[in-house]
């Protein structure tokens, strides 16, 4: 158990690394050899990347596994921080988001950005604030030794909230009665990103547990799979960022300027969260991912309404990919501090 988690340590000490040289990485290829980016695009289902959902799998497919039912079962008997995701996500962080992102693209930056700009821009903020995550939230959890089973369950509820608070949302904070979300993509997206992970990992684990016993599962095989998340995750953004290359390279100072009303509403969100939860007094292994699922993004939801909405080339669309490049680096921040703060719980 030492040498593991000597291992973990090490591995979150230099992750911030290998995600910037990952996320440069993606963007020459993109730059210099564009036609990868470009054969990779067009392997797609209603607007998900097939190779992105294969990643994303690869991720969380290891704390899938560790979901037993019997603990699923126990969420119903302490649903604080159901309640606390919700209202933070639905009833906080749109607004919030909303608020902070007007405030610094019309007030504070508002001598280097033209008004015309500045709509797009919020509304590509919008769209972030009102898709709170559904797949990395599980990277995250794994990051801060979250309860899998109430992961799963917060998650599960905040994709069926999504099916019809998004639209709404949306609407009611840009004022566009014409917004036209891809139904197809959030079906698909929550069916790639939760019910297949989840089938699989439950299939797995009791085929495992029957056949070589749970001692054998949770103390050899379920640690088979602990480089995984790292290496999904930095694919993913290699694959990301070759696509958005072009965006990020044409764009650099307003790049920055969107980036900070965004950066600015990460650490709120994720702190109201964690610090309802610590009010409540839940555990750490809840408060953790609680305040992960609000202050991450749902941001493959964001970037496909973006395109739909706005065009691929869009103000609006650089703002979600904005909200990719930010997110990483200072999610995986939040897990530290999580991570530190831990005893406090």
């Amino acid at each position: 158990m030492p040498k593991q988690e000597k291992g973990i340590n090490t591995f979150q000490r230099y992750l911030s690394v290998w995600v910037l040289l990952c996320m440069a990485i993606g963007v020459l290829i993109g730059h210099f050899l564009p036609m990868i980016p470009n054969a990779l695009d067009k392997l797609q289902i209603a607007g998900i990347s097939i190779p992105i959902a294969i990643l994303i799998w690869v991720m969380i497919y290891p704390m899938m596994m560790k979901v037993d039912f019997q603990s699923v079962k126990q969420v119903g008997k302490n649903p604080k921080g159901l309640f606390i995701t919700w209202i933070t996500n639905w009833l906080i962080k749109p607004f919030t988001m909303y608020g902070i992102a007007y405030l610094f693209l019309f007030v504070v930056f508002k001598a280097f950005i033209a008004p015309e700009l500045a709509i797009e821009y919020l509304a590509g903020a919008v769209l972030l604030g009102a898709a709170p995550c559904t797949a990395m939230v599980f990277v995250w959890s794994t990051l801060t030794k979250g309860n899998p089973a109430y992961t799963v369950v917060q998650v599960a509820t905040n994709d069926l909230i999504i099916l019809v608070a998004f639209v709404p949302i949306v609407k009611f904070l840009l004022g566009v009665s014409n917004v036209s979300v891809p139904y197809s993509t959030l079906f698909v997206s929550i069916f790639l990103f939760v019910v297949i992970p989840l089938v699989g990992g439950i299939v797995t684990r009791l085929t495992v547990i029957r056949n070589k016993g749970k001692e054998y599962f949770e103390e050899t095989f379920i640690h088979k799979f602990d480089n995984a998340t790292t290496v999904g995750l930095l694919l993913t953004l290699v694959i990301i960022f070759s696509s958005q290359a072009e965006v990020i390279l044409s764009n650099p100072i307003h790049i920055v300027l969107i980036a900070v009303p965004l950066i600015i509403q990460t650490f709120l969100i994720f702190f109201i969260a964690y610090g309802a939860s610590k009010l409540f007094k839940l555990p750490h292994d809840i408060a953790a991912p609680a305040g992960m699922i609000g202050a991450s993004n749902f941001f493959e939801l964001a970037v496909a309404v973006a395109i739909a909405l706005f065009g691929t080339t869009s103000p609006a669309a650089l703002a979600t990919t904005v909200g990719v490049l930010t997110e990483v680096p200072v999610m995986l921040l939040l897990v530290r501090i999580a991570n530190k703060t831990k005893a406090r719980f």
